[in-house]
């Protein structure tokens, strides 16, 4: 069975093998409006708030249709069938019947779109015609509907939907069906059909439950297809990766989050630095020799560059006053960045101040 369900989800005969990259993942959100998403989870979800309101409105519901079918038997003969009084009066009961259940389903709708989708989604590409699509490709159609895991699961959801909501109807009724009975031969047809009513609700109410679970179930299998639809070849994470690079955004997003990073572990950073720069107390950098240049690895303006000195006399690291030094780093570097060619005269002097080369030659 599970090489069924691998041949199934087929996104590794393409040579689909890598898992899909959150930047493929958000392209195909926000520029397609493409997200895991389902329709039966929906529906069942709206149909439940429906089916409640139902429950609760019962009573209020009950007692307007009386109210109308009075007025109706009232003045049914006393005036013409064409009066205009009759087409006001059941447009006012029907929209006061309807209208709560319209903008209840009508919002939950919205919130449980919200929801799937992590938020609203402003693309127009879904509403494109397609031209393609207006010859039919039969072939790729029937292998989906019919040949496929989601045509499969289709079939399933659907047999699945009918045999409980019949099969909880069947044990309801049968459950009940003494006590109602016996209450229209005792208690008259007006109490036999609010006995009907509430047998009514009970099944809406064990069905539209069963039918929230079905939906929760299709979104997971959604989930999981769109997932392997989403699914990259490895060349195709290479050019993801190189076009990333490329990317401005991206790059300033992760500068930043590696500015936060080196931020988040400064005093470890200037426990290993190789020398603290101060202005004495207004800016204080540190920098740790990488490969062929000094490197900032933390930085900080008053209060958090008192903490660096601090820091760094427990730690034994060299403190070297420079005020135009200092303030020149600290503006013209971020965290992480290897310090301009302007600043390698100087800082080798420094360097050479608190004998790096000789204990570097002494430790090695």
């Amino acid at each position: 069975m599970s090489q069924i369900d691998l041949q199934w989800f087929s996104a590794e005969d393409e040579g689909k093998t890598e898992q899909p990259s959150e930047y493929k993942l958000r392209k195909a959100r926000d520029e397609e409006g493409r997200v895991p998403k389902s329709q039966e989870l929906n529906g069942s979800i709206i149909l439940l708030f429906i089916v409640f309101m139902l429950v609760i409105m019962g009573p209020w519901i009950e007692r307007k249709l009386e109210e109308v079918m009075i007025f109706y038997f009232n003045n049914i003969l006393a005036s013409r069938i064409d009066d205009v009084r009759f087409a006001v009066v059941f447009l006012r009961y029907f929209l006061m019947l309807t209208l709560p259940f319209c903008i209840v389903g009508g919002i939950i709708g919205i919130v449980a779109n919200i929801i799937q989708n992590k938020g609203f989604i402003y693309t127009t590409k879904l509403i494109m015609p397609k031209f393609d699509k207006l010859v039919p490709n039969i072939g790729k159609y029937l292998k989906r509907t019919m040949f496929s895991f989601e045509g499969a699961f289709n079939v399933v959801k659907s047999l699945l939907k009918v045999s409980i909501i019949a099969f909880s109807a069947y044990l309801i009724i049968r459950h009940n069906l003494k006590s109602l009975l016996e209450m229209i031969q005792t208690g008259g047809a007006a109490l036999a059909m609010r006995f009907v009513g509430k047998v009514a609700a009970q099944i809406l109410i064990v069905s539209t439950l069963f039918l929230v679970i079905i939906g929760v179930a299709d979104y997971l299998v959604q989930k999981r297809q769109f997932i392997e639809e989403m699914k990259m070849t490895k060349q195709e994470v290479k050019e993801e990766f190189k076009e990333m690079e490329g990317d401005p955004e991206v790059k300033n997003r992760l500068e930043a989050a590696q500015r936060e990073m080196l931020q988040q572990n400064m005093p470890k950073a200037v426990r290993e630095a190789d020398v603290l720069i101060t202005n004495p107390t207004h800016f204080a950098v540190a920098l740790q020799w990488q490969k062929e240049a000094p490197q900032v690895t933390a930085k900080g303006e008053d209060m958090t560059a008192l903490n660096m000195r601090r820091i760094a006399k427990e730690a034994d690291v060299p403190i070297v006053e420079n005020r135009s030094l200092a303030r020149g780093l600290y503006t013209d570097t971020k965290l992480g960045d290897i310090i301009p060619e302007a600043y390698y005269k100087v800082v080798s002097i420094v360097y050479a101040q608190i004998g790096y080369m000789e204990k570097k030659k002494r430790n090695s």
